[in-house]
């Protein structure tokens, strides 16, 4: 079966699970550090609303792609099931043969929505952590950091510098939505 394949549905999965263990930790605690923060982005990328937005759009690209590529499928399912009542013979064999070059030309198309979807969620993130990164360096400064870790590498301690929260407060201010279409990519040459 052919399948657009929706990575914004992963990405989500990714960033849920680090979020998901860390709060099942127990708490180091200690006492904070200052100027040493926090942040997630992809937490921000996930929890803001821009990000939610980019998401859900990615999510309606990636169904119109697998409805083209369904729309197609459908009649080739049907015809290789009636061929399959045939027989193998000489005389179904031209097509069986055309079937089997459209076939392959289906799952070239369904490979280029899957590049070209992967190549307009990579745009688009690209698009968010620019708008974003003027806010994280805003935020930095206000809270008075010194030093910025991903939450993600800290394996324990005090959270109390985590830039995250205000950092999405602070962009969903921003910006709530970027507009934006499916990339499109030349063509992948034959055999790939």
């Amino acid at each position: 079966m052919i399948r657009i394949i929706s990575t914004s549905a992963i990405a989500l999965a990714l960033v849920a699970a680090p979020v998901a263990a860390q709060q099942a930790a127990p708490a180091f605690g200690g006492p904070v550090v200052p100027g040493v923060c926090l942040l997630s982005r992809e937490a921000v990328f996930a929890n803001a609303a821009v990000g939610k937005a980019v998401s859900a759009r990615i999510a309606e690209l990636t169904r119109a792609a697998q409805a083209e590529v369904d729309q197609q499928r459908t009649p080739l399912e049907t015809e290789a099931k009636a061929l399959a009542t045939q027989g193998d013979d000489a005389k179904t064999k031209p097509r069986r043969d055309a079937l089997a070059t459209r076939w392959q030309a289906l799952q070239r198309q369904a490979a280029q929505g899957n590049r070209e979807i992967e190549a307009t969620r990579a745009k688009a993130l690209a698009r968010v952590a620019d708008e974003a990164q003027p806010v994280i360096v805003k935020v930095y400064g206000e809270r008075k950091c010194g030093l910025l870790f991903d939450r993600g590498a800290v394996l324990g301690g005090n959270f109390a510098n985590d830039l995250t929260a205000d950092v999405v407060k602070a962009l969903d201010a921003k910006i709530t939505t970027i507009p934006f279409e499916r990339e499109k990519l030349p063509q992948a040459p034959e055999g790939t």
